[in-house]
């Protein structure tokens, strides 16, 4: 299901002429609401750090098929040995911080959607990052796309301030400061604004930017590398003259004579 944004898009355009421009080219905000439970949301983002999409998906895969179809529950996960969940895959941390995500899910210290409901954002952040491996960019994306809650503006996030960076013409990237001031005019849409900065990465001009960069920094490693071999076979090169000339100075001495090369 997806959220009708349209009264957030309309303030946005009203306080920021370049996000609105924005807008008109990327067409309406499209985050939506996944039908996952709150346990499985959270459960699925300990599985996808640090990984790449399609290695995460097949382990997330792994784990739902230990306990048939659909998928994994709390009770699941707090029954199962922690071989079992080892087998799937999982490294011991995620594991761990999936049975303590089912712990805290089961003794109620992981509000239930039905609490979340009544509860303010800063609150929903302190209880769910009491769970292990669990950080406040977790529960930020689970208040976006999970929750659908519309006044979040996740400072930590690479994408956003990237995004940000690009549409305003940035020299660097924007500190958590200067995020906190701009997003006071999308006050009380700033999740509308975030999802937008994401898509600012995705225009093609800007896509072409970062393959250009990317092949720069490349370039300049490859120009590094070949330097650092350089002054390597260099500096081998004098120990080696420096080597020879010592040599010849001690058979010079055994002899009596002398070296002049």
């Amino acid at each position: 299901m997806t959220t009708d944004w349209s009264e957030g898009q309309r303030h946005i355009a009203n306080v920021d002429p370049k996000l609105a421009a924005l807008m008109e080219r990327i067409g309406p905000c499209t985050m939506g609401r996944p039908g996952l439970s709150i346990f499985y949301s959270l459960a699925r983002s300990i599985v996808y750090q640090q990984l790449a999409g399609k290695a995460a998906a097949a382990i997330m895969a792994r784990v739902d098929a230990l306990f048939g179809e659909g998928p994994c529950a709390a009770e699941h996960i707090a029954e199962a040995s922690e071989e079992k969940l080892r087998g799937a895959g999982l490294s011991q941390a995620k594991m761990l911080a999936l049975k303590d995500l089912a712990a805290k899910a089961l003794d109620g210290t992981l509000p239930t959607e039905d609490e979340m409901c009544s509860m303010r954002d800063e609150e929903i952040i302190e209880r769910v990052t009491k769970v292990r491996g669990i950080g406040r960019w977790t529960v930020e994306m689970l208040l976006m796309f999970r929750l659908c809650r519309p006044n979040v503006l996740p400072t930590d996030d690479y994408g956003v301030r990237k995004g940000i960076q690009l549409l305003y013409g940035m020299r660097e990237l924007p500190t958590k400061e200067q995020m906190l001031r701009r997003g006071k005019k999308w006050h009380p849409w700033r999740s509308v604004a975030s999802w937008y900065m994401w898509r600012v990465l995705e225009l093609p001009e800007n896509q072409k930017r970062r393959t250009s960069a990317k092949r720069t920094a490349k370039k300049s490693k490859t120009t590094a590398q070949r330097k650092a071999g350089k002054n390597k076979t260099s500096k081998t090169a004098a120990s080696g003259f420096a080597k020879t000339r010592s040599t010849k100075k001690t058979r010079a001495r055994k002899t009596g004579g002398s070296t002049t090369s």
